[in-house]
C-alpha cells in the first residue's frame, strides 16, 4: 500500500504507467471517508431539530452547541494536515474514519431529555473530529494529481465530502417524517463509518515521498498569500459550513417553522452548494481562480442583500430562495479558491527560475503545507457565523443584524481579491494551462 515512485506531472507515468488510475481510485475512497466525516461533523445541525421544549435548551444554547462543533472541526484541521505525511494517506484515513465512532456512539448513549447541557456540549465537541477529515483528505489528494487537474480533483474531493452535510440532514428529515427519534439517525451512521474504515484499509495507498517539511510549513506561514487565501476561504467555506449548521435553527427561531418544516428546507442549500463545488474548480482551471472568486463574492454580496430584505420583511419564500442562491455561490467559491492555492505556489516556483518537476515539487510542498492552515482558518468562519447569529437573536430577536455584517464582509473579500490578484496589469493571459490570474499577479503581491 506504499507507493515509492510518484510523478503525476510526467505524462507517460500518468497516462501509460497507471498513475491516473491509482489517483482516481484513491480519490473515490477519499471522497467516501470525507463524506462520512462531514456528516458526523454536522450531526448537531440535525440533533437540535429533535430537541423540543422537553430538553430545556433555548435557541441561543442550540446555536452555541453547533458553534462548538464548528470550532473543534476547525482547530483539528491543522494536526490532521500533518498526519498524512506522518502516518501515510491510507493509514491516516483509516485512523480518522475510526475516530468518527467516538461522537456517534457517545451521542447515541445520551441523546434523550434530561441529559445535562454539559453532556450535550461534550458530544458536540467530539463531532469536531469529522471536520478534520477534510484537511487530511485534501492534503492527501493534492499529492496524487498533477497541477493541470488539481482544480477538478480537489473540487470533486471536497464537493463529495461537503455533500455529507445535506445527506445527514436528509436522513434527519426522513427520520422526523417517520416519527423516529434522534438515535435512529445515529444508528444509521455507525455501520456506515465502519464501511468507510474497511474501504480505506482495502483500497487506498500512501505515497512514501510525502513528508512533513517543517521548512515548507515555516515558508507557508511567512507567505502573505497563505493568510490572504485563508481570509477568502473564511468567506466561502466558512459561509458554507456556518450556514449549513445554522439554517434550520434560523427557520425555526425566526420564521416559526416546525422541526419537520425546517428539515424539509434545510438540506437543499448545502446539497446544491456541494454539487456545484467541482464546477467552481473546473471553471477556475479554465478561466483563472481569481476571476471566478471575485465574481463569486460579488454574487454572494448581492444574495446576502436579498436575505437582509427578506429578513426585515419576514418573507419566508424570498428568504429561502436567496439563501439557496447563497449556498450555491459558496460552493462555487470553495472550488475556485482551493484551485488558486497550488497555482499560487507553482507560479512562485517559476518566478524563482524553477522548471518542470522541480517547480512542481516546490509547489506541492508549499501548497500542501498551506492547505491545512487555510482550511482551519476558513472553517472558523462557520464559528463566526453561528456566534453572530446567536448574538443577533439575543439582541434584536432576528438574524438581520448578523446578515448585514456578513454583507459587509463579502464586500471586503471582493475588494481584497481584486486588489491582490486582478488589479492593473495582473489581468493578462499567460502560458496555456497555467492559472493566468495567479501567475501574473505576483509582481503586485509577492513577499
Amino acid at each position: 500500500m506504499w507507493i515509492e515512485r510518484w510523478d503525476p506531472e510526467d505524462e507517460k507515468f500518468w497516462k501509460e504507467e497507471g498513475g491516473e488510475r491509482v489517483a482516481r481510485r484513491n480519490l473515490a475512497f477519499s471522497v467516501l471517508s470525507e463524506h462520512i466525516g462531514f456528516s458526523v461533523w454536522s450531526l448537531w445541525s440535525v440533533m437540535v431539530l429533535f430537541m423540543g421544549p422537553e430538553y430545556g435548551i433555548d435557541p441561543a444554547g442550540k446555536f452555541f452547541l453547533v458553534s462548538m462543533a464548528t470550532l473543534v472541526g476547525a482547530v483539528v484541521r491543522v494536526p490532521y494536515t500533518f498526519a498524512v505525511a506522518r502516518f501515510g494517506g491510507r493509514n491516516w484515513t483509516v485512523i480518522a474514519a475510526s475516530l468518527l465512532l467516538l461522537p456517534t456512539v457517545a451521542a447515541f448513549l445520551v441523546m434523550e431529555p434530561g441529559t445535562s447541557y454539559t453532556t450535550f456540549m461534550v458530544c458536540a465537541l467530539l463531532t469536531g473530529v469529522g471536520g478534520g477529515n477534510f484537511a487530511s483528505s485534501m492534503t492527501n489528494i493534492n499529492s496524487f494529481f498533477p497541477l493541470r487537474e488539481k482544480g477538478w480533483a480537489l473540487g470533486l474531493n471536497a464537493g463529495g465530502g461537503n455533500i455529507g452535510v445535506p445527506v445527514v440532514q436528509l436522513v434527519g428529515l426522513a427520520v422526523i417524517g417517520a416519527s423516529g427519534g434522534p438515535r435512529v439517525v445515529l444508528g444509521i451512521y455507525i455501520p456506515l463509518i465502519l464501511v468507510s474504515v474497511l474501504c480505506a484499509a482495502r483500497y487506498m495507498d500512501s505515497i512514501s515521498s510525502v513528508r512533513n517539511d517543517t521548512g515548507a510549513v515555516r515558508a507557508a506561514v511567512r507567505d502573505a498569500h497563505t493568510w490572504i487565501m485563508a481570509f477568502l476561504y473564511v468567506g466561502t467555506f466558512g459561509s458554507f459550513i456556518g450556514y449549513s449548521f445554522a439554517f434550520g435553527l434560523v427557520l425555526q427561531t425566526q420564521f416559526g417553522r416546525t422541526p419537520l418544516e425546517a428539515a424539509q428546507l434545510t438540506f437543499i442549500g448545502p446539497l446544491l452548494g456541494s454539487l456545484i463545488r467541482p464546477v467552481g474548480g473546473r471553471l477556475a482551471d479554465r478561466h483563472g481562480g481569481a476571476r471566478i472568486t471575485l465574481g463569486n463574492f460579488v454574487g454572494m454580496g448581492a444574495a446576502t442583500g436579498v436575505v437582509v430584505v427578506a429578513s426585515v420583511r419576514e418573507s419566508l419564500p424570498l428568504f429561502v430562495g436567496a439563501f439557496i442562491a447563497l449556498f450555491v455561490l459558496t460552493g462555487l467559491g470553495n472550488g475556485s479558491t482551493y484551485k488558486m492555492i497550488p497555482g499560487i505556489f507553482q507560479a512562485k516556483a517559476e518566478r524563482k527560475g524553477l522548471v518542470g518537476e522541480e517547480a512542481a515539487a516546490y509547489g506541492r510542498r508549499l501548497s500542501g503545507a498551506s492547505m491545512g492552515l487555510i482550511g482551519a482558518v476558513g472553517a472558523l468562519g462557520g464559528l463566526g457565523i453561528n456566534l453572530a447569529l446567536r448574538q443577533s437573536f439575543q439582541t434584536v430577536g432576528s438574524g438581520t443584524g448578523a446578515f448585514v455584517a456578513f454583507l459587509g464582509f463579502y464586500g471586503v473579500c471582493s475588494v481584497l481579491t481584486w486588489a491582490v490578484y486582478l488589479r492593473g496589469k495582473a489581468v493578462r493571459r499567460t502560458a496555456a494551462g497555467a492559472d493566468a490570474d495567479v501567475k501574473s499577479q505576483l509582481s503586485y503581491a509577492e513577499v
